[in-house]
């Protein structure tokens, strides 16, 4: 792809309406770009199924969720799961009798792992384990599902599965010097990718980020045909992540976070999508913006592209609430320090000549610097000890309203969706939270805004 397409329309929902079924494809935890587009779904009155990972027992063999565990993730969900564990990935997975790639990365060391080989032929069986576990349990859940979808309805499929990092202790050490190491600490990310570790990870990337929405695609099939056939509608959706325009200066720009390791991962999720939408199958990837989530927090810095969306908000026509929503972050600081003084940060870094190289769609994902990750990392700290409680950030308030808008766009859009690869980027994201909140600037800070500040 040479550039990246932005979504320039707020679409309408046509498609969806009550009694129609949303099926979340990956379990809820905590923070997150799906409780935005669930949202959505149950505000348009969609039946909303999920489905579970499933947990590990004390042998790491994988098991259904328990009574109370159902119990408690549908309470979250408001749906009903579907309790058949669709673990992703192949990193505890293996020909009986023999080591998983999990076991072969503990033999690792921090002195030993630059160097150390893996068995290929038996990581490739590992793999070859590990995919058919999960689409024979996929199976089974289509099975459950088909009839849990009546006659006359369409349906929503949303994926959402995204990580597979293997829980080895010489890489959580190495992930830490890669993306929060500053000076002496710094780490190439290059390093770590052309180590067999790395190439390990990035294949369990593949098959947790990638692979599994393939299979999704393929093995609804079913589904899909009697759906169709009845001239009702079937959608796919997933969140990619490819870089942001941002407004750097007085235009929007691409950027990105670096190193972002799985982004090979994220580019072959894109090529699931149009070979789908090539096939007459609607499965888009939206590509959101930067947020603050459980799993994207080991990125140090990534928060940062947050805060210039306080600017998309004014020149996209934000008002009264807008500038509620500026007062908002600025309770969250410290005293002494203005949100114009995070943003003279964030501009700053921008500007810096250190950054320049890493502004070529065409070269992404690239590595990360020495430079680049002194300087990312080290405005992003700057940026948080400007704030009154560290775990009560600016970022945090943004990245919930995000969330809200990109449910929005990417519900609606989904209905009639334009292509198989979009970017949401902070402009419509603005538009779309101007349209949503100005009307209600009138009555004071909105609700979302008191909730959060």
């Amino acid at each position: 792809m040479e550039n990246p397409i932005p979504l320039k329309r707020i679409s309408q929902n046509v498609v969806f309406r009550k009694g129609d079924v949303f099926v979340l494809f990956g379990e809820l935890f905590g923070r997150g770009y799906a409780t935005g587009l669930i949202e959505e779904a149950k505000r348009a009155g969609m039946k909303i199924v999920g489905i579970t990972v499933g947990r590990r027992d004390e042998n790491n063999a994988l098991r259904p969720l328990t009574d109370d565990e159902l119990q408690a993730a549908e309470a979250q969900l408001g749906g009903k799961i579907i309790n058949v564990p669709l673990m992703a990935g192949f990193d505890l997975d293996s020909p009986a009798g023999t080591p998983t790639p999990t076991d072969l990365l503990a033999d690792m060391t921090l002195e030993s792992w630059q160097t150390d080989k893996l068995d290929w032929d038996h990581i490739e069986a590992c793999r070859t384990v590990g995919v058919e576990r999960f689409r024979n349990s996929l199976t089974k859940v289509m099975a459950i599902l088909e009839d849990m979808i009546p006659a006359g309805k369409n349906v929503f499929f949303a994926h959402t599965m995204a990580g597979g990092i293997p829980k080895a202790k010489a890489f959580l050490v190495i992930a830490n010097r890669i993306y929060k190491g500053r000076g002496a600490r710094h780490m190439s990310s290059q390093t770590l990718l052309d180590s067999d570790m790395g190439k390990l990870i990035l294949a369990n990337f593949d098959e947790v980020s990638a692979n599994t929405y393939h299979h999704l695609i393929e093995l609804s099939s079913a589904i899909r045909t009697r759906i169709e056939a009845a001239g009702n509608q079937v959608r796919y959706t997933a969140y990619g992540y490819h870089g942001t325009g941002i407004l750097i200066g007085d235009e929007y720009r691409w950027q990105t976070y670096t190193n972002y390791t799985q982004g090979y991962a994220k580019m072959r999720l894109e090529d699931v999508a149009r070979k789908a939408w090539a096939d007459g199958i609607k499965a888009t990837v939206y590509n959101c913006p930067e947020i603050r989530t459980n799993s994207s927090d080991v990125f140090a810095g990534i928060e940062l592209p947050l805060i210039p969306l306080l600017l998309a908000l004014k020149k996209e026509g934000g008002g009264a609430w807008a500038e509620e929503l500026w007062q908002a972050c600025q309770e969250r600081l410290a005293d002494g320090y203005t949100v114009e003084d995070t943003l003279q940060k964030i501009i700053d870094l921008q500007a810096d000549e250190v950054m320049q190289p890493f502004y070529d769609f065409k070269r992404w994902p690239m590595p990360n610097s020495q430079g680049q990750s002194d300087l990312t990392i080290g405005t992003s700290a700057e940026i948080t000890q400007m704030h009154k409680d560290s775990k009560v950030l600016i970022s945090d308030l943004l990245s919930t309203l995000v969330v809200e808008a990109t449910g929005q766009l990417i519900f609606a859009e989904t209905s009639n969706p334009t292509g198989p690869v979009v970017w949401l980027n902070h402009d419509i994201v603005a538009r779309k939270l101007n349209s949503t909140h100005e009307s209600n600037a009138d009555a004071g800070v909105t609700e979302k805004v008191r909730m959060l500040a």
